[in-house]
């Protein structure tokens, strides 16, 4: 299998546990047997949301789930076994250093799901703790080898956490170090993981405020031979208009191919279910609405910034159907 994805590719994350468990349910660990069932139906509401959008307008062959097994497990059969672009997450909820959440049986896990892609989701700032950078290294380098030798595809979402001296530098704003530090941190980062033999497919990663940003992420991210490696833009549960002005600053840049943007799809309408306000069916809806909204915006703006030979032979193709 050769290395990368670019393919347009249209996620819909709900793979949380630990802070959707607590946060949505205010349920503690362990869970009880009905506990457990309870997250499990919201996983299956917002997989209905997603199925109700390709019902719709949504293009199929661009749309996928990112959902966790522990809740989903029915949802990744269902899923690939209806053709959908499937995401399973093999990292342990809730710790800051990437640990694998099945250990040594993470590649059986892989092997009996057999997901388009094994996620993981790390953070790591390349100013931060060294050895735990380390640490984190050696075992994402098991994880992009066993990818690499069964011909899974493997996809790396990273955040970038600011340091306590860092933030001290910004005087505590935060907007200043997504804006001033971040996007340099986050191209030292790739490179690390890079040199280090940590070769994603996909990489999943923070929305970036300025088009530059994006295009000198993607030139790191495709660098030597690697010209095939698809990015794709996260929500981090940010509100509408930052989701909306990320999703348009990735999407008219080569090289992005699509987002995974989760909460701000799903949670009003999980949260309005559970807490009766609404009904299931409105809830889905609201998903799908959400969802579609999501891909209209990154399709539009994608489209808009076509090159003149590419919007002339759409132009051909639409005539030529009329």
């Amino acid at each position: 299998m050769n290395l990368g994805y670019d393919k347009l590719l249209y996620l819909l994350p709900f793979d949380h546990r630990g802070s959707y468990v607590t946060g949505m349910f205010h349920f503690e660990p362990p869970l009880t047997r009905a506990e457990h069932d309870t997250v499990a139906r919201s996983k299956r509401l917002i997989y209905d949301g997603f199925r109700q959008a390709l019902a719709g307008k949504v293009p199929a062959a661009a749309a996928g789930i990112l959902v966790d097994e522990e809740f989903g497990a029915d949802i990744l059969r269902d899923a690939t076994a209806n053709g959908y672009v499937t995401a399973m997450s093999v990292e342990k909820s809730g710790s800051d250093e990437f640990e694998f959440e099945y250990g040594d049986d993470f590649a059986a896990h892989l092997e009996d799901f057999k997901p388009t892609f094994a996620k993981v989701l790390v953070r790591y700032n390349p100013e931060g703790d060294a050895a735990l950078n380390q640490r984190q290294t050696a075992r994402l380098k098991r994880l992009s080898d066993h990818c690499r030798a069964a011909g899974q595809r493997f996809m790396f979402e990273l955040l970038v956490p600011a340091t306590t001296a860092q933030m001290e530098r910004l005087g505590a704003d935060k907007n200043a170090y997504d804006g001033q530090l971040r996007p340099a941190l986050m191209r030292q980062t790739l490179r690390a993981l890079q040199d280090a033999g940590v070769e994603p497919d996909v990489w999943k990663i923070e929305g970036l405020d300025r088009r530059e940003d994006c295009e000198q992420l993607v030139g790191i991210a495709r660098r030597d031979g690697r010209s095939a490696i698809g990015c794709i833009v996260l929500g981090r549960g940010a509100d509408e208009a930052k989701v909306i002005h990320w999703l348009k600053t990735a999407a008219a840049v080569p090289g992005f191919i699509g987002f995974a943007v989760g909460r701000t799809t799903f949670w009003d309408a999980v949260a309005g279910f559970e807490s009766k306000a609404t009904t299931r069916e409105v809830a889905v809806s609201h998903i799908a609405k959400r969802y579609g909204e999501w891909v209209d915006i990154y399709e539009n703006t994608r489209q808009s910034v076509a090159s003149p030979s590419q919007v002339a032979t759409k132009q051909i193709v639409n005539r030529d159907r009329s």
